[in-house]
């Protein structure tokens, strides 16, 4: 009868001495379990509709809340809760004005904002080389 990859792979182990956490060729990406730095992940911008805002935010100068919430396709509150959050955190800016009228709120991506998602990419780059290896 065949032996499983798993029992043959825990044999080499075996031979060679390794344990299967510090098996040689184990390989870890930077900001994930195990990782004992910082993480390189950062959590306010991997929410799917933060990370949404954020990048139309990156090719654009500003957008208004209306054009956020098309572009997003979200209701008033939910973008309402990310857009502070991201606010909270330093990643954008938000101008309310009156047009007349008419309350018109408008959204900036900050230098921290910048370079946060410049992080972010960078991580989900190297996270896609890895798994190409």
């Amino acid at each position: 009868m065949a032996k499983s990859k798993s029992k043959q792979r825990a044999e080499q182990r075996a031979d060679t001495g390794s344990s299967s956490a510090a098996g040689a060729g184990l390989r870890s990406i930077p900001g994930y379990l195990g990782d004992k730095g910082p993480p390189a992940v950062d959590r306010l911008i991997h929410e799917r509709m933060r990370l949404g805002m954020m990048s139309a935010l990156a090719v654009n100068d500003s957008l208004s809340f209306n054009e956020l919430k098309q572009l997003l396709k979200a209701t008033d509150g939910n973008l309402s809760v990310h857009a502070r959050k991201l606010e909270e955190a330093g990643y954008i800016t938000c101008d309310k004005r009156f047009e007349g009228r008419v309350p018109h709120t408008e959204y900036s991506l900050t230098a921290a904002g910048q370079q946060a998602l410049e992080r972010y990419l960078q991580h989900m780059e190297a996270l896609i080389e890895a798994m190409r290896r």
